[in-house]
C-alpha cells in the first residue's frame, strides 16, 4: 500500500465508544486532583507505547488525551507495511520522551474501533487530542514527513489545550538500560560543500541529490535539510513566469497548485509573511489532498526560514487555528 495522507481537520464520531466530552472532563478532573496532590508522578519509558484494545479505550486513549497527545497506529499482524511503520513509531514515542504517547490497535483484535474511525486501509495513524479524533496519514509515510506531522500535532496540544506531555523516569524499576544512540555516519564536510557549490552554480538538481545524500545518512542533519529546502525551492521558481504566476493566482484564490507558486515568488522575492499567510489562508480554503500539499509545502517553507525566526513561530500558531 502507498501511503495516502490523509486531512487533520475531520473529527471522528466516538459516541459509539463514549462521548469524547464526557472522557475529556473526567481526564481534566483527575489532572486538576493530581495537581492538587503535588503533580502526577513520572511513567516508567515503557509506558510510553502501550496496547489498547476496545474495553480499555476510554481510560487508556480518551481520558488520557486530556493529558498528553495520543497517537494511535492501526496495524494487523498480516500487514507488511505496518511492519515497517510501527517501529519507526515506537522509536519516535521514546525519542519524544513524553511529548506524546503511542496506542497501538491490532484491527483484528478490535473490529469495532477499526469501524468507529473509519478506517478504510492499514496502516492508519490517528491523534486523539482533548476527546477530538484526528486523521494523520495512512500508509508507510517517510519518516520526515511523520516528524512534521507530529511536531504540528504537539504544538497545536501545547497552544489550544494546555498539554505540555508526561515526565518520563528512564530509570524506573524493570526499566531496560536505553543504548546510546548511535553516532551518524559522516563526516559530511565534503557533502555539503559540493552540495553548496551546486546550490551557487544555479544547479538545483545536483544540490537537492547532495543534500538528499547527507540527509539518507544523517536523517537529523540541520544543515542539509535547510539546504535541501532551499534548493528545492529555487528549483521550482527557476523556470517560472512571474507575472503568469501571479495573475493566477488572483484569479484563483482557492486553487492550490496556484497558490503554491505564488508563495514559492513570495519568499524567494523577501515577502517572507506573504507567503506564510497566503498557504495558511490557502489551508483554510481547501480540502483533503489539497489542504495537506499545502499544508506541507508551508512547513517545508519554514525549513528555509529556519525554526528560530518570529515569522515562522506566528505561521505555526496560524496554521494550527485553521486546521483545528
Amino acid at each position: 500500500m502507498q501511503p495516502r495522507n490523509m486531512s487533520m481537520s475531520g473529527v471522528v464520531d466516538l459516541a459509539a465508544v463514549k462521548a469524547a466530552g464526557e472522557a475529556k472532563a473526567k481526564a481534566e478532573q483527575a489532572r486538576a486532583e493530581s495537581a492538587r496532590q503535588g503533580g502526577p508522578a513520572a511513567v516508567p519509558a515503557s509506558s510510553l507505547v502501550i496496547d489498547v484494545n476496545e474495553a480499555g479505550f476510554e481510560n487508556d486513549v480518551l481520558q488520557r488525551s486530556a493529558e498528553v497527545p495520543v497517537v494511535i497506529d492501526f496495524w494487523a499482524e498480516w500487514c507488511e507495511p505496518c511492519k515497517q511503520l510501527g517501529p519507526l513509531l515506537e522509536r519516535l514515542a521514546h525519542e519524544y520522551n513524553g511529548r506524546f504517547l503511542l496506542a497501538k490497535v491490532d484491527v483484528d483484535a478490535n473490529q469495532m474501533l477499526m469501524q468507529q474511525f473509519g478506517i478504510q486501509g492499514i496502516p492508519a495513524v490517528f491523534a486523539v487530542v482533548a476527546g477530538q479524533a484526528l486523521p494523520l496519514f495512512q500508509g508507510a509515510a517517510p519518516e520526515a514527513q511523520i516528524r512534521q506531522t507530529l511536531d504540528q500535532l504537539i504544538q497545536v496540544g501545547e497552544e489550544r489545550f494546555g498539554l505540555t506531555g508526561i515526565a518520563v523516569d528512564p530509570s524506573a524499576a524493570g526499566e531496560p538500560t536505553q543504548a546510546a544512540a548511535p553516532v551518524p555516519a559522516g563526516p559530511y564536510d565534503s557533502l555539503l560543500e559540493a552540495a553548496a557549490r551546486a546550490l551557487d552554480a544555479n544547479d538545483f538538481a545536483g544540490a537537492v541529490q547532495a543534500y538528499k545524500n547527507v540527509l539518507s545518512d544523517d536523517p537529523a542533519n540541520t544543515e542539509a535539510k535547510l539546504g535541501l529546502a532551499q534548493a528545492e525551492l529555487l528549483s521550482r521558481v527557476q523556470a517560472t513566469d512571474p507575472q503568469k504566476v501571479r495573475a493566477e493566482a488572483a484569479e484563483k484564490p482557492a486553487d492550490a497548485d496556484a497558490q503554491l507558486a505564488a508563495a514559492d515568488l513570495d519568499l524567494v522575492g523577501g515577502h517572507v509573511e506573504d507567503a506564510f499567510g497566503r498557504l495558511v489562508e490557502t489551508v483554510r480554503r481547501t480540502f483533503g489532498e489539497d489542504r495537506d500539499r499545502v499544508r506541507l509545502r508551508l512547513l517545508d517553507l519554514f525549513e528555509v526560514i529556519g525554526p528560530e525566526d518570529p515569522r515562522v513561530g506566528a505561521a505555526r500558531t496560524a496554521l494550527a487555528r485553521v486546521l483545528f
